[in-house]
């Protein structure tokens, strides 16, 4: 048994929530949400070498990856692999990006179902950004 770090109500620690004040998981001396996160310890800058993150905040918002190489459900990286991305190189089902392989996308360059390109791109439905704005005069 263990006090609730919230309200100081002993609690087993087994218990999901505090009977009394409903914190999640009350014998834990710090808590930040549910799901898995790994940070490596190697940082640079203030970004860690790896950020794998599919976790959930106590608020439920999805918390994102942020690292060199990041993994996560919303993930900004230089390298990413995600539901939503932002980086360098993506690997997303929605990014932006330098360079994408992508569901759907904007990047500089990428391969993607649709997508809207500054540079090159292939895929399904994919655009130029300035052949779109020249259609949009004409």
């Amino acid at each position: 048994m263990k006090p609730c770090r919230d309200c100081g109500n002993t609690v087993s620690e087994q218990a999901p929530f505090c009977p009394s004040c409903g914190a999640p998981y009350p014998w834990k001396e710090k808590w930040d949400g549910w799901g898995f996160e790994y940070e490596s310890p190697l940082k640079i800058g203030k970004w860690p070498l790896l950020h794998i993150c599919l976790k959930y905040r106590v608020n439920r918002m999805p918390k994102p990856a942020k690292g060199i190489f990041a993994v996560g459900q919303f993930a900004m990286g230089v390298f990413t692999l995600s539901q939503f991305g932002l980086g360098v190189v993506s690997v997303s089902q929605f990014t932006v990006a330098a360079f994408a392989l992508a569901q759907f996308a904007l990047a500089y360059d990428l391969v993607a179902q649709m997508g809207v390109f500054l540079h090159s791109g292939r895929g399904q439905m994919v655009v130029g950004l300035f052949d779109l704005i020249a259609k949009a005069f004409n």
